[in-house]
């Protein structure tokens, strides 16, 4: 009788336990095929991923879509029980972010060449040399990063640089129009984008063997989510590795 008491005492106890903790806001911003809305209903791979990590670590979870410089804004201003899907892990963003374990590889990223640029481009033998030409324009988007490496060579370049705060796919109509010579791209992104537009935009995937390796993704929650929670959440996330 005492046992079976004791026992029914420690369930409740973690039961009131489990209520007591609070639940975590979950942004996430438009990136498809990774995360996003079609025909009204929250789709993509990474945030059906995301959601099953947080059920199986018994998490309760709020998910809301974001613009990205909202989410990083929040960050910044100390937002509480926050976390946000799938970036890449800078040392920038350690200062006020926790990481998880890694969410997802992304393959190394491509390069996308305006119609018009494809010689001009293929004429260069490495990354490096393209980036070296100052001849060429390269497009940004502004506010995101291309990871570390990357980032570093954009802030090297000889290219001129035509740096916008517009979406990827405006970026690469951008590009089609003829307004940059190139752009780094997502592979998974350019997949999606050339499935899904009904006009798709005259460009060439193209990689040099230099190209950086891809990067990790991550989840990244505010530095008071608890490192129980983190726990939970990254053992939720090494159970679902691929």
């Amino acid at each position: 009788m005492k046992t079976a008491l004791s026992a029914a005492l420690i369930c409740l106890a973690g039961m009131a336990a489990a209520r007591a903790e609070p639940s975590i806001t979950v942004s996430w911003r438009d990136k498809p095929p990774y995360h996003y809305i079609e025909d009204g209903r929250e789709q993509g791979f990474l945030l059906k991923r995301t959601r099953a990590v947080f059920a199986a670590a018994g998490i309760a979870a709020h998910f809301v879509e974001e613009p990205q410089k909202r989410i990083w804004a929040n960050f910044e201003h100390g937002a509480s029980n926050y976390c946000s899907i799938s970036w890449y892990r800078l040392p920038a963003r350690e200062a006020f972010a926790q990481f998880s374990h890694p969410l997802h590889v992304d393959p190394p990223q491509a390069l996308l060449i305006a119609a018009e640029a494809v010689p001009r481009v293929r004429a260069h033998a490495t990354l490096a040399a393209l980036l070296a030409d100052p001849r060429m324009t390269l497009g940004v988007v502004d506010g995101v990063s291309y990871g570390a490496d990357i980032d570093a060579m954009i802030a090297g370049s000889a290219n001129r640089i035509m740096r916008r705060t517009v979406s990827v796919t405006v970026m690469i109509r951008m590009l089609a129009a003829g307004r940059a010579s190139y752009m780094f791209v997502d592979r998974d992104d350019w997949r999606y984008y050339s499935k899904h537009d009904p006009a798709p935009a005259p460009a060439v995937l193209y990689a040099f063997p230099d190209m950086p390796a891809g990067m990790k993704r991550y989840l990244i929650c505010s530095r008071d989510v608890a490192p129980a929670v983190m726990d939970k959440l990254n053992r939720a996330i090494d159970a679902s590795a691929p």
